[in-house]
């Protein structure tokens, strides 16, 4: 018999609503299932069992008085822990704040919690978000659901883990250079990074950067999107939202995948790629080409973009980090320190000439899709790596530049500020997840989501290509 916590969220939400299942026993399900795995994983820095327990009895109460209920009534859901939360425990992954419990939510959290959700835990993630390998100075490192010794990718790496376990049915993500689909991939779930300005994000240091945005992150599609409703908002805080959130369907029905002119792209043209991987995803592409009307094999022009990434980049953590650096430097990390101080040495001219690249960039993108309806490439550039590295320091036998060039598979896209899901096909040549990245255009969410859902579909017909599974017998085991 199929736990509550393992069930979809839209499922669970079903049931909720038809008084099939209680929001009490969901969320004992899920405290339970933290308990017996994630001594193995150490992917929840802070659990609110009291609360939670208290508002899964008044969810309950409202479902049996036949009052309306929101979208995530009743779903206990993981906030990544750079998400302020009212009254539970929220670090940012940093000594500075290691006891720090806000008084207020973020706009998110807050909308999340209107819709019905349950602020069940906060997720590790690296300092500040810094880093797609989740580990800390207060809570140290998480592990990957499928070999707890290797990374489970980051910055949301916790909520890669929390949801690929059954920890939590739903989770929130962030994603910059790759911040939340590095982990959904390595941790074989969905992440959807979406347009700027969709989801409000109303704390990035530089207003007027759009890059870093925040998304929802899930088991499937289908639950993601669910999710991205209670995140969706018009916020004049972002300078960049807008109406686009009335594009979003309540429901996804999925595409005609039949019909699509796909273009496929191993490298994106310019990202460093590990052969094994590349290996891999040649075979992905033999079945997924099947599905559509034309593939082509083509690559966007990206010229200049890692550059030009690290500096933009850089301006917004000069911006946040700047004084912590001159005031506090004994207690960051070495990604903190090195990304600001390398943003310390651009000058004016850099700044201008990487707006000026990314202008052209985000130009050239949006003229790519003149001649396709979609991208698919892949999600990461290597297989997850032991969590005791900090970064990839080496691919095919060449030195990275910095400790972000092996994330260029997504921090290239972040440039040109797409639409993309992060949607699990199978495993690598060395059994781990493995993961696409479907993506459009900005603007092209609801389309995105579409295909994706289609997408999945097909893609679970086949051992090869269907959703991984972590064991989590032998998680629990590992946990004693």
């Amino acid at each position: 018999m199929t736990k509550p916590c393992d069930l979809s969220a839209l499922e669970a939400r079903r049931l909720i609503g038809r008084k099939d299942l209680s929001p009490v026993e969901l969320v004992e399900s899920c405290i339970s299932r933290i308990g017996k795995v994630d001594g193995t994983l150490n992917a929840i820095t802070a659990l609110d069992e009291d609360g939670s327990r208290s508002a899964a009895k008044e969810a309950e109460q409202a479902v049996m008085d036949g009052e309306p209920l929101g979208v995530l009534h009743g779903l206990p859901i993981g906030i990544k822990d750079l998400q302020a939360t009212k009254g539970l425990r929220t670090t940012w992954g940093s000594l500075l704040y290691e006891d720090h419990v806000p008084d207020h939510d973020d706009s998110v959290v807050a909308n999340i919690r209107a819709e019905g959700g349950i602020i069940l835990a906060k997720t590790n993630t690296p300092e500040f978000g810094a880093g797609a390998n989740t580990t800390n100075r207060v809570f140290g490192p998480t592990g990957n659901p499928f070999d707890p010794d290797k990374t489970c990718g980051g910055s949301s790496g916790g909520s890669g883990v929390a949801v690929a376990t059954g920890m939590v049915p739903l989770a929130t993500g962030s994603d910059h250079g790759g911040s939340l689909r590095t982990p959904a991939t390595f941790c074989g779930v969905v992440g959807f990074r979406p347009s700027p300005g969709l989801v409000p994000r109303t704390t990035r240091p530089v207003a007027l950067l759009p890059m870093p945005v925040l998304g929802p992150m899930a088991r499937s599609v289908g639950d993601a999107h669910l999710l991205l409703q209670a995140q969706l908002d018009h916020d004049k805080d972002d300078p960049f939202s807008s109406d686009d959130v009335l594009r979003i369907p309540d429901t996804l029905s999925g595409v005609d995948l039949g019909t699509l002119r796909v273009a496929v792209s191993a490298d994106l043209g310019c990202a460093p790629l590990d052969n094994e991987i590349s290996k891999v995803f040649a075979k992905k592409v033999k079945r997924i080409g099947s599905f559509f009307a034309e593939t082509q094999t083509r690559d966007p022009d990206l010229t200049d973009v890692h550059e030009a990434f690290e500096i933009l980049r850089a301006v917004q953590f000069v911006a946040a980090h700047k004084e912590r650096l001159e005031n506090n430097r004994d207690q960051l990390g070495p990604n903190v320190i090195n990304n600001t101080e390398r943003g310390l040495e651009y000058s004016l001219p850099d700044v201008a000439w990487a707006h000026k690249v990314q202008t052209g960039l985000y130009t050239r993108f949006r003229a790519f899709f003149d001649d396709a309806d979609i991208l698919i490439c892949p999600a990461a550039a290597v297989s997850p790596f032991p969590h005791a590295d900090l970064f990839v320091e080496e691919i095919n036998g060449e030195k990275m530049p910095t400790y972000m060039r092996w994330l260029a598979m997504t921090y290239a896209l972040t440039m040109a500020l797409p639409s993309a899901v992060c949607l699990p096909c199978g495993t690598d040549h060395l059994g781990m997840p493995f993961g696409i990245q479907v993506v459009g255009p900005i603007g092209s969410d609801a389309f995105v989501l579409e295909v994706a859902f289609a997408l999945e579909q097909a893609l679970a017909q086949s051992k090869k290509t269907a959703r991984p599974k972590p064991d989590l017998k032998k998680l629990a085991k590992a946990a004693k």
